[in-house]
């Protein structure tokens, strides 16, 4: 089983709710599994770069433009994209370690997430037929923390609601979600609590991701 994972924090894990949640993560998950192929990408040390014009044209022209063949500049410019992308698409289970800033996601795992999602990376799209899948990702786990408290389908929430439709959209639905809230301290008095009821979360996940069965060949 290979398990792809995405740190989008820069923090040191004594600082960090959410990279100790991936620490318990993993701890559990290679506990119960120790075969697992795990991938570390720390997006603080390998950062994705903005998407560029060269590389929309790269990418997106050759989908509408019959014959469209990229030049040097476009195809320099999907460096990053083309590895990334080949990670993204050998992986079982995709875990995502993140932070909410500003009610959504650092804008360094927005940035990886826009050099993955493009055609001809981890998608193809067909004419009159939509999206069709080119990885093998089965799972997605997302790893989260927050200094505010949010319930259930918050407004305020654009994390989640941004990580599952993206994700969705090429064809994963099944999305796993540990989340330590409150963690500031100087509002909450039970932010240690909600931490340890998510890394209780974060340890039954990875329970079930390590009876996960990956069929041969995929």
């Amino acid at each position: 089983m290979n398990i792809l994972h995405i740190c989008a924090n820069p923090k040191p894990t004594e600082e960090s709710a959410s990279k100790q949640l991936a620490t318990a993560f993993f701890a559990k998950l290679v506990s119960l599994n120790p075969d697992v192929d795990i991938s570390n990408v720390d997006l603080y040390q390998d950062p994705p770069p903005y998407v560029t014009y060269e590389a929309i044209r790269g990418s997106w022209f050759p989908v509408y433009i019959e014959g469209y063949t990229a030049t040097k500049e476009e195809e320099s410019a999907l460096q990053y994209s083309n590895r990334a992308s080949e990670q993204f698409n050998q992986a079982d289970v995709v875990v995502l370690t993140t932070p909410m800033w500003n009610y959504t996601i650092p804008a360094i795992l927005k940035a990886w997430m826009d050099q993955i999602f493009i055609p001809g990376r981890t998608f193809d799209i067909l004419k009159n037929k939509g999206i069709l899948p080119k990885h093998k990702v089965k799972k997605l786990v997302l790893l989260a923390a927050s200094g505010g408290v949010y319930k259930e389908d918050d407004p305020r929430d654009s994390l989640t609601r941004q990580i599952e439709k993206l994700f969705e959209w090429v064809g994963i639905y099944d999305v796993n979600i540990a989340w330590a809230d409150g963690q500031d301290s100087f509002l909450y008095r039970d932010s240690e609590t909600r931490k340890e009821f998510a890394t209780e979360a974060a340890e039954e996940i990875a329970e079930d991701i390590a009876e996960l069965v990956v069929p041969a060949g995929t």
